[in-house]
């Protein structure tokens, strides 16, 4: 008699609900389990003496340097003590960049992406035999296609939108 070995169970962890679902990376099995706390209270903190029109004038003064919403948000986060900008002036950086006139054309993870297929495009043409990074190529503009068809989608992105690998420089230039 032949017996199967017993399959071993999967942990499950105990701060999941069993059925709260998670997006999954899309070239890797990992799930992520780390994600930001935001405060249950919406209002601004009380110790924060910085006013919502300073701030507005802060990250439009930032936008015009060039820094994305992201770099504004760290920034404003680590020189100027605002946690969370849509506590202080009900709106969030997008939406203040948006309102400005001062929003980038390109969405800030399609701009990444597109960054990093530069750079990996760059490094090829340097390194002809390195197959890793051809394949990591194929799987990096295959993101970039799947994000760019749903900002079509969205209308973030104008439909006639199309990604070249040989203009992609002058994207992020």
């Amino acid at each position: 008699f032949f017996f199967r070995a017993a399959r071993p169970t999967r942990r499950r962890d105990p701060r999941r609900t069993p059925h709260s679902f998670t997006m999954g990376r899309m070239h890797t099995p990992g799930k992520g389990m780390s994600g930001s706390a935001l405060p249950y209270k919406r209002s601004s903190p009380s110790w924060l003496k910085i006013t919502a029109q300073e701030i507005t004038d802060i990250i439009a003064k930032l936008a015009k340097k060039g820094l994305t919403p992201s770099q504004i948000g760290v920034l404003l986060r680590d020189n100027h003590g605002v946690a969370q900008v849509s506590s202080v002036t009900n709106s969030k950086i997008m939406r203040i960049l948006k309102g400005q006139g001062l929003a980038p054309t390109l969405p800030e993870d399609l701009y990444c992406l597109i960054k990093k297929a530069v750079s990996v495009r760059k490094h090829m043409e340097r390194n002809r035999k390195d197959m890793d990074s051809k394949f990591r190529l194929i799987l990096i503009e295959s993101r970039i296609h799947r994000l760019a068809r749903y900002y079509k989608l969205a209308k973030k992105l104008a439909p006639n939108w199309k990604y070249d690998s040989a203009t992609a420089s002058t994207l992020v230039a």
